[in-house]
């Protein structure tokens, strides 16, 4: 009682506690005067009651200890001597994805399957013909101008990687290594193709885009009707974010989802309606502030030659560099794909920035 803090009950039960032991003293001085025990009539066993062990409630023992501030308690979770290697933590072994915003740019231009390391193609050059001379009756006729031709050239580059996982963790894992690796390689070959495009995008002189104006003379001036049809404009994030806040006069804006597919977007270019292709900026980074705004047929512009789609192989005996599988009980994956990707016609794009200073 005194430690539950209940001091007046536990007064009150050792006044009673006292009265108890004087009426002992008492009875015990008649019943064994000389102290040895001869004048004590031993009590039958079955004449006390036994208690039986009765189940616990461990709902109303955790009440219990509450009210009285645990002071009892010497088992605790947060130590793990007195308790807490009995309780189990929740650790999952299969293995969880954070969200993520993935974009190729592989869709958006001219693939062209080849089945040989280098090669070339014949373009007719661009001319602005004149058209016929006037001819007199009885005068010579004058010699026309005939096409001119011009080739561009490709060269098949190797492109590869390599991949170790210890055979330990492929037999003892729970969790679909072998399937997340693949992933993961299958991604690498996305960022790669990316990175070559862009790098072939990148290659054209910029144009400063500051207002809705300058996007609608790339549509009709610089790209023309030759273009201008199967235009779209490629951005990021932040070029989104740019254009999500253009506005008409009457306060509308201009960006807004296509009727027939609403993860579409298109921007009303005054009389020209343009399809938008967003790239998280991941994929199509913002560099030194300058938001890109690519406007135009990217198809028409670049063209990607696949020499072969990636391949991928592993083996548990192969050595690559200072690794050696079977020496070190390791699983190798190699990784290959050919390409290469040229400029086919930069007269097809507009490489825009938009200054986000």
């Amino acid at each position: 009682m005194v430690e539950q803090g209940r001091l007046e009950e536990a007064k009150e039960a050792k006044e009673e506690l006292k009265k108890l032991q004087e009426q002992f003293d008492l009875l015990k001085d008649v019943v064994d005067p000389d102290g040895n025990g001869a004048g004590i009539v031993p009590i039958p066993q079955n004449a006390i009651p036994v208690p039986k062990d009765e189940p616990k409630d461990s709902v109303a023992e955790f009440a219990n200890a509450a009210r009285h501030g645990f002071r009892n308690a010497t088992m605790v979770e947060g130590t793990p001597a007195d308790g807490g290697y009995t309780v189990p933590e929740d650790i999952q072994t299969r293995i969880n994805e954070y969200r993520d915003a993935k974009a190729s740019l592989i869709n958006l231009v001219d693939v062209e399957k080849v089945t040989t390391n280098k090669g070339q193609r014949t373009f007719k050059k661009r001319a602005q013909q004149t058209g016929f001379a006037k001819v007199g009756e009885g005068s010579k006729i004058p010699a026309g101008t005939t096409p001119q031709f011009e080739r561009i050239s490709y060269e098949i580059e190797k492109y590869a990687g390599y991949f170790a996982v210890t055979n330990e963790l492929l037999a003892d894992s729970d969790a679909n290594i072998v399937g997340v690796l693949t992933q993961w390689i299958g991604d690498e070959s996305r960022v790669t193709r990316n990175k070559i495009i862009l790098e072939v995008l990148n290659a054209k002189e910029k144009t400063a885009i500051a207002t809705l104006d300058d996007i609608k003379k790339a549509l009709n001036v610089t790209l023309g009707q030759a273009f201008k049809s199967t235009s779209r404009i490629i951005t990021n994030d932040d070029g989104l974010q740019w254009l999500d806040t253009l506005k008409d006069d009457d306060g509308k804006y201009l960006l807004q989802p296509n009727p027939t597919d609403s993860m579409q977007m298109r921007l009303a270019a005054g009389a020209t309606t343009v399809p938008v292709t967003v790239v998280p900026n991941a994929d199509l980074p913002t560099a030194e502030g300058q938001i890109p705004l690519i406007i135009g047929d990217v198809k028409e512009a670049v063209k990607f030659f696949d020499r072969n789609q990636m391949s991928i192989m592993s083996s548990n005996m192969a050595a690559i560099g200072e690794l050696n599988a079977f020496e070190e009980d390791l699983t190798l994956w190699r990784a290959i794909e050919r390409e290469d990707c040229i400029m086919k016609d930069e007269a097809a794009f507009v490489y825009g920035q938009i200054s986000g200073n």
